[in-house]
């Protein structure tokens, strides 16, 4: 079993060099914000998880994508169980798009260090377009007098979460129901700018022990959407001694940058990573794209002992 799930993501990794695309509410930590994809995330960490994100892209570009992510989660008191919260908002010009999610998970024991995890998400998402904000030639002109919003929309995802102490696999369908928000329904969409699209993800990594006291992690997330071409991040991080790590990421058709972070206590972790545009012309008028994220980790049960260093 853990060879074909190494093979498995060696594959993923060479999917990288002839795939391109762009996606909304993309992610440089993905690796660290696994559970805005998987619900199948939820718990795996063996306490009660915080992680925020905040993602400015393109500095200086007016009008260019903002994101943030509130997650949280942990194993339930009932045996083999998780649960948790996924909150979002990415803005993109005068349009807000918000998305609140609840987590669950089940987990399976294939070995004494493998296991299998099937996660459910349920939730709602809502759309705002700040229409009467937008600098506009005519201002009596009646279409942009007031916002446009949406109703708050349901949806519900799948996923499918495998780990061991050293790899992950994932693949999941966070929204399986389409979203036309222009006309408050759910099924279908006539477009990528009118409404939100199935999207499927695959992710996988691993830690290597190059010696006592370095590790590298290579990773990487396969992002499809029907109606535009297949997205590939991949990223590869060295550790130094399980407390501090650096690495660089490359998105295909996008971008390239790089990642570092540091466990600034057995419970906290930070990580920043920087990034900047390589296909287009952006990049000559901003000022690159950065992104901060905190994890933090509560140990409820007394006793307990976190389990450090959280490599997934």
């Amino acid at each position: 079993m853990i060879k074909k799930t190494i093979a498995f993501a060696i594959i993923l990794l060479g999917l990288a060099s002839p795939l391109s695309a762009q996606q909304e509410a993309m992610f440089t930590h993905y690796m660290f914000n696994t559970l805005a994809i998987n619900p199948g995330y939820a718990g795996s960490r063996d306490a009660l998880t915080l992680a925020l994100l905040n993602r400015t892209q393109w500095v200086n570009f007016e009008g260019a994508p903002r994101t943030q992510t509130f997650t949280m989660h942990s194993p339930l008191f009932i045996r083999n169980t998780g649960m948790g919260l996924s909150v979002l908002n990415d803005r993109i010009g005068p349009t807000n798009n918000t998305s609140v999610f609840i987590d669950y998970s089940y987990k399976i024991r294939l070995s004494k260090l493998s296991h299998l995890v099937f996660g459910l998400k349920a939730g709602a998402s809502y759309r705002e377009n700040g229409l009467n904000n937008l600098a506009i030639h005519d201002q009596n002109d009646p279409q942009f007098a007031n916002n446009v919003q949406s109703d708050f929309l349901p949806n519900f995802g799948f996923g499918l979460y495998y780990f061991t102490d050293r790899i992950y696999l994932g693949a999941s369908i966070p929204g399986i129901l389409e979203i036309d928000y222009e006309n408050n329904t759910t099924g279908g969409v006539s477009s990528l700018v009118s409404g939100k699209r199935q999207n499927y993800f695959f992710i996988a990594g691993y830690i290597f022990s190059l010696n006592e006291a370095f590790k590298f992690k290579p990773t990487t997330l396969v992002k499809v959407t029907g109606g535009a071409p297949v997205a590939v991040d991949v990223s590869g991080q060295i550790y130094y001694r399980d407390r501090i790590w650096g690495g660089l990421m490359f998105r295909s058709g996008d971008a390239m940058g790089a990642l570092v972070g540091a466990y600034i206590t057995q419970s906290l972790a930070f990580g920043y990573s920087y990034d900047w545009s390589y296909t287009n012309r952006t990049f000559r008028y901003n000022g690159g794209t950065h992104e901060i994220v905190l994890i933090y980790d509560f140990v409820f049960t007394q006793g307990q002992k976190i389990r450090s260093p959280r490599y997934f």
